[in-house]
């Protein structure tokens, strides 16, 4: 057990103080009811639709006295107006957004763009009978408390928690849902050893370990933490309620500041924002896998042991910052809970699951949530919350532990949106890692070659020349929260207008001199891969610390559409060089030397065609992606110059650098 749940004392139940009817019909709702039944009536208790309403608590407190502003929505009267009784099961969801305000998680391949609220979402669940809970997260929106992003979401969580267990409308079980924040206080709660928990839902998050993915990777810092605490600062209590400090919030360039790093505290486009600009310092200052990395909120590979024995699936997406976190998180609950644990990994960018397409590529119609399960986003957990919480056979229980789009096989033309059809189709699996996986080495070669020969060479190795004034821009990839600077998902990897740091004549990235490139002659056999990318490399430099990143594509043959191919980028990694031996013990380079390092992507799932290209680039920077290493080996975040740096990669008989693909067997 974990010492969060140790120290929680019991709660105090609170009155309401508010009652407001929420019927079908009700102002905002119309057609709700209607809509949601029709998709799953055989769900839908024989007496209902219920009659749902919104009780608005008092506020709910915490250990320390903190109040957290909640909404609970209960049925409280049959369809035919009889009044209802009794305790129901619950489910949670803690957001950082607003209670109350609309969810961008809650879209369908129907209306893409058009979120329902909150409040609709409550009576969906409620009219078939769950008590629904939207909890503010401490310091934010209603809440009171100090914003502490992620930080005292164990805590809180365990402690709501055990407040809805006393309520008199709770029959004990609590289902958990939300994507990405309120899939990461979902996760907070669990490793905190939450009472009640009986089925979760996360979507897109629920770190498993964030400094590994979703704050830092491989030993950089993410910068959509930067782009998110400005987007953020400007809806805070502080911020929002103050006209002068809000103007001149909005007046920040943020362009203008992405082009002039390094920052340092109390001079960075969050620092009229003290509280936000103190929690991105303190994550991206603390570089080393220490004691403020193994916290519950961002660290669920340590508290596995301590995560209730609940039913749970998580969701993720190759173009999301978290297909990695789903991952590790199903394969370490898979192997100690009984569960069952399910993974859903899509081609989708963040939450955005009712899309077929992902930057200027399109994976087909089936490629949405919708496509996969006949059925969408909310039928998906209602199905799974009436089998868990309510005993409902409906089958869940009997389908397959892994669900994955395997990207590929398209025409490689522009589709009627002007997309890049690349096609692609689901696949069941018994676990994760592909049980039928062959991890296969492919060497790099100094003629820019790939292939899973051994090289018998002696001393060979390509140089680039790094400049952290220069960096290699970010085009796509694993990004989310980046507006207005970035954006994840799949691209053709050349520069443009609209990537940051591009420029004219905006040419291929191949084509610059610090990206190594290495691509396999065209395929005459098609190649299925699928689950983590690994490259191992032997490296030199003549700074004292650097980064290498490496980056999986996809070349597609030239066509009418795209009369110089298609690189699609599937997946990348960074390794910051301090790091290369120890995440918890950093130690400089010594100039010259040479030192093997290794880089871990995120999972993807890729079906590369005949005729087509694997290719690796190889490089030192991803920016704006991560953060510029500026070569100098002064403390992260805190850099006061630049140096350029000559980066070698070798690749002989004694220093095989190579990457490995895990190669699944092509099906006919």
């Amino acid at each position: 057990m974990s010492d969060i749940s140790k120290k929680s004392p019991a709660m105090t139940r609170r009155g309401f103080h508010q009652v407001i009817g929420l019927g079908a019909t009700a102002a905002g709702l119309t057609g709700c009811s209607q809509n949601f039944s029709s998709t799953q009536s055989h769900g839908m208790p024989a007496d209902g639709p219920y009659h749902v309403e919104l009780v608005q608590t008092s506020m709910v407190p915490m250990r320390d006295g903190v109040l957290l502003a909640t909404d609970i929505y209960l049925p409280t009267r049959k369809a035919d107006g009889t009044p209802l009784s009794g305790t129901w099961p619950v489910i949670l969801e803690r957001t950082p957004y607003g209670r109350q305000r609309v969810s961008r998680s809650e879209r369908s391949q129907a209306a893409p763009t058009n979120a329902k609220s909150r409040a609709e979402v409550a009576t969906m669940f409620a009219e078939r009978g769950y008590a629904v809970i939207y909890q503010d997260v401490r310091g934010r929106f209603d809440s009171d408390g100090e914003y502490r992003k992620y930080l005292d979401d164990a805590a809180d969580g365990y402690d709501t928690c055990a407040w809805i267990l006393e309520q008199p409308w709770c029959n004990g079980r609590i289902g958990t849902k939300g994507l990405s924040y309120a899939a990461h206080t979902q996760a907070s709660l669990a490793s905190a050893g939450a009472p009640g928990i009986s089925a979760m839902f996360l979507d897109s998050g629920g770190f498993s370990n964030a400094y590994q993915g979703g704050i830092r990777q491989g030993g950089a810092f993410e910068l959509k933490q930067a782009t998110w605490a400005y987007r953020n600062a400007l809806v805070s209590p502080e911020i929002a309620g103050d006209k002068e400090l809000l103007d001149a919030m909005r007046s920040v360039d943020l362009h203008q500041w992405f082009r002039e790093m390094p920052w340092r505290p109390g001079d960075s486009p969050v620092s009229l924002a003290p509280d936000y600009e103190a929690y991105l310092f303190e994550q991206w200052t603390n570089g080393a896998f220490g004691e403020y990395w193994k916290q519950p909120g961002i660290y669920a590979k340590g508290y596995w042991d301590d995560w209730p024995d609940a039913p749970t699936v998580h969701m993720s997406s190759w173009f999301d910052p978290y297909p990695r976190t789903a991952a590790e998180n199903y394969a370490g609950l898979h192997q100690r809970k009984q569960g069952p644990i399910r993974l859903i990994l899509g081609p989708w960018t963040h939450g955005d699951r009712s899309r077929s397409w992902a930057g200027d590529v399109d994976f087909g119609p089936s490629a949405t949530l919708d496509g996969n399960l006949a059925t969408d986003y909310w039928d998906l957990r209602i199905r799974w919350f009436d089998h868990w919480l309510r005993g409902i056979d409906n089958g869940v229980d009997r389908e397959p532990a892994v669900q994955y789009f395997l990207m590929g096989g398209g025409t490689g033309r522009k589709n009627e949106s002007g997309r890049m059809d690349h096609g692609g189709r689901w696949k069941q699996a018994a676990d994760w890692p592909l049980p039928n996986a062959k991890e296969t080495r492919f060497y790099l070669r100094a003629d820019g070659s790939l292939d899973t020969s051994v090289p018998q060479s002696a001393d060979s190795s390509l140089f680039y020349r790094y400049d952290p004034r220069d960096p290699v821009p970010s085009i796509g990839g694993t990004i989310t929260s980046g507006a207005p600077i970035m954006v994840g998902g799949a691209f053709d990897q050349r520069e443009r207008a609209e990537f940051f740091g591009s420029r004219e004549p905006y040419k291929p990235l191949a084509a610059r001199e610090d990206v190594l490139v290495f691509q396999t002659p065209p395929l005459e056999m098609a190649v299925e891969i699928t689950g983590p990318i690994i490259a191992r490399l032997w490296i030199s430099s003549t700074a004292v610390d650097t980064d290498f990143t490496m980056k999986l594509i996809d070349v597609y043959p030239p066509n009418d559409d795209y009369p110089e191919g298609f690189a699609m980028n599937l997946t990348d990694g960074i390794i910051r060089c301090r790091y290369r031996d120890s995440w918890e013990d950093p130690q400089l380079m010594q100039p010259g030397k040479i030192y093997q390092v290794s880089i871990e992507a995120f999972p993807t799932s890729n079906f590369f065609a005949v005729g087509h290209r694997l290719r690796i680039d190889i490089s030192s920077s991803n920016f704006p992606h991560f953060d510029l290493n500026f070569n100098t080996g002064e403390a992260e975040g805190l850099a006061t110059r630049s140096n350029v740096a000559h980066n070698s990669v070798w690749m002989d008989r004694e220093r095989p650098s190579h990457v490995m693909l895990p190669i699944v067997p092509v099906s006919v």
